[in-house]
């Protein structure tokens, strides 16, 4: 028998006392990602997640018939929404897709109705979602301190992180042989490049569910995209490799994943806070409510790219009050992406110091 979802309640957060300086160091690392690739690149760019490999549009359904518990916010009523989603790579450049790293899904579900965060954007809820469990800090300053390494690596020396990448993977590949494979290495660099497809995705930090709380998780349900786990796609002497690949497959594949969640039970085994834990399966397991379907499409059209690439800004903070965002990590997210998109929109305005004249009020 598992044990009964805990209640939300805003207690369940503990704000740290350097959370200000905490999103000071993030901003100060987003705005030299943010200067720096625009230069390089002529335009403006995410600071995060900058390189997209695939753009889509689908529909995101809420299952029928979902029990009290799970029949929370978005989810309480069956319905189907417009979606739109992004598959990319986790850093501020748009690096060589010989350089393995992380992978990230982008989720707006459209015109949904409801009271929302008073950060959000129009009235779509967004989920950010990466093919790992666990966030790859435990807080909010641990980040801030990782970002700042990271932020001093851009742009420096492309050709190295190619071969670094191609090293880590060597290495990690030999590990896995014989069973000690690294995720320290995988994070680096050092997974094999496999289809982003046929990965499952997690929110990796905590969500309001309602009157509970949840992580959420997108996996591959239909054939079509099962058979693409695990597929290692061979990017050597193709800088785009995963995104032509996935258009390629794009064009005639019809496919669905599950989006399941997994309610809070235990806050000693599943803590609110750190981010880099990965809540347990025994004590909580993910339940499927909702199905987003894709249907077969031109994944880097260019009406997609104006749209969702160059258009649309993702944060875990366009969100209905029913699913805000919790924890350290979300909570300095909030800032930190509303600069990247503030400077986006300036940059595509012609006006490149709006950021920085409002950074400065």
């Amino acid at each position: 028998m598992l044990t009964a979802p805990i209640r939300y309640s805003p207690d369940l957060e503990h704000v740290q006392d350097n959370e200000a300086e905490t999103d000071a160091s993030l901003e100060k690392s987003f705005d030299h990602i943010l200067h720096t690739t625009a230069k390089d690149y002529g335009r403006p760019v995410r600071a995060v997640h900058a390189k997209a490999h695939g753009l889509f549009e689908g529909t995101f359904t809420i299952d029928a018939h979902l029990p009290p518990e799970l029949a929370q916010g978005l989810f309480a009523t069956p319905g189907s929404y417009r979606a739109s989603f992004r598959v990319s790579t986790n850093p501020g450049d748009i690096l060589d897709d010989n350089v393995v790293l992380p992978r990230g899904l982008a989720l707006k579900v459209e015109g949904v109705p409801g009271e929302f965060v008073a950060e959000a954007e129009g009235d779509a809820q967004d989920f950010l979602m990466v093919n790992s469990p666990v966030f790859a800090a435990p807080s909010a300053d641990k980040f801030a301190g990782k970002l700042k390494l990271l932020a001093a690596t851009t742009d420096r020396a492309p050709g190295a992180k190619v071969a670094l990448s191609t090293v880590l993977g060597f290495i990690n590949s030999a590990l896995g042989k014989v069973g000690l494979e690294s995720g320290a290495l995988a994070a680096m660099g050092g997974a094999p490049q496999v289809h982003p497809l046929g990965e499952t995705y997690f929110s990796t930090t905590p969500f309001r569910f309602g009157d509970h709380v949840a992580k959420f998780r997108l996996r591959p349900l239909s054939p079509a995209l099962t058979a693409l786990t695990g597929q290692v796609i061979d990017t050597k002497g193709r800088p785009d490799g995963l995104r032509e690949t996935i258009r390629q497959d794009a064009a005639g594949l019809t496919g669905e994943w599950a989006f399941e969640v997994q309610l809070l039970r235990d806050l000693g085994q599943q803590p609110v806070e750190d981010a880099s834990v990965e809540w347990p399966e025994e004590v909580s397991p993910f339940v499927q409510v909702a199905t987003l379907r894709m249907e077969p499409q031109d994944s880097w059209s260019a009406d997609k790219v104006q749209r969702i690439d160059e258009t649309l800004h993702f944060s875990p903070w366009n969100a209905l009050a029913a699913h805000r965002p919790l924890g350290g990590i979300n909570r300095a997210r909030r800032r930190a992406y509303r600069q990247s998109s503030t400077f986006r929109v300036a940059m595509q305005q012609g006006c490149p110091v709006a950021h920085a004249e409002e950074a400065a009020n």
